[in-house]
């Protein structure tokens, strides 16, 4: 049976340094964990609270999970890692240095006859027409060479600057607004209108969750490791929400 383990929203960097490196340090542990019995790893989105690859520059830190990720990979074990709406400017170094495989849109995957589609979830569903617009605008490759041109010492100090604006709304985040409103809830529903998938699995939401979005298919949200150091195993038959060191 193939066990498949899922984690998101490491948003490493913040608060600060000290709180950050406890968390990589905590991840690591982690990684160390369940690459025992692991047959592949995703990381869901937003490893890093901001993230942007220069050519020949990537912002300074991060080296124990970047070292372990590395390692994991080297012993034959799959990492695949997915941009969030906090590090879509991942352009290939992880891909490079760490073995990872790179995605910037949600995924399907079968395990065991059992379909998943898996992804950050950041603009999916109905609502949300400003981030929407704006993600247009960083996924374009105009502006991303537009903005590689700012020296690295600025164009990082900037998006880290607008990444930490967001901090204290994390806690609102944490809050299930129900299923009218949780766009993600919304998008798995629609979806299941034309195909069959028994889990869609997200992060973004900053919130752990496993909900019945049909009759055979399950919602999980990944939530985060600044509170809940969560994440989901699968075992080659069901899918389970799990906490970490809580």
């Amino acid at each position: 049976m193939p066990v498949i383990y899922f984690a998101s929203d490491f948003h490493l960097g913040i608060p600060d340094h000290a709180a950050s490196l406890e968390r990589e340090k905590r991840i690591v542990r982690w990684l160390d964990l369940v690459s025992e019995d692991a047959d592949e790893i995703f990381l869901v989105g937003d490893l890093f609270d901001a993230w942007f690859e220069y050519k020949r520059v990537v912002p300074k830190g991060y080296v124990r999970l970047l070292g372990k990720i590395a390692a994991i990979t080297d012993s034959g074990i799959p990492v695949h890692v997915f941009t969030g709406n906090h590090d879509m400017w991942m352009f290939g170094y992880l891909e490079k240095e760490a073995g990872v495989k790179l995605y910037h849109a949600p995924v399907e995957r079968e395990w065991n006859g059992k379909k998943f589609v898996i992804g950050h979830g950041d603009g999916l569903g109905p609502g949300d027409r400003g981030y929407k617009f704006i993600k247009k605008i960083f996924r374009n490759k105009v502006c991303q060479w537009l903005y590689a041109r700012f020296h690295p010492n600025f164009g990082i100090a900037m998006a880290e600057y607008f990444s930490r604006k967001g901090y204290d709304k994390k806690e609102e985040q944490r809050r299930y607004m129900g299923d009218d409103k949780e766009f993600l809830v919304q998008y798995c529903k629609a979806e299941l209108k034309h195909r069959q998938v028994d889990y869609f699995v997200f992060g973004h939401r900053h919130l752990p969750l496993d909900i019945q979005v049909g009759e055979n298919s399950r919602y999980i949200n990944l939530g985060d490791w600044i509170k809940y150091n969560s994440y989901a195993r699968f075992n080659g038959t069901a899918v389970t929400l799990e906490t970490f060191e809580k």
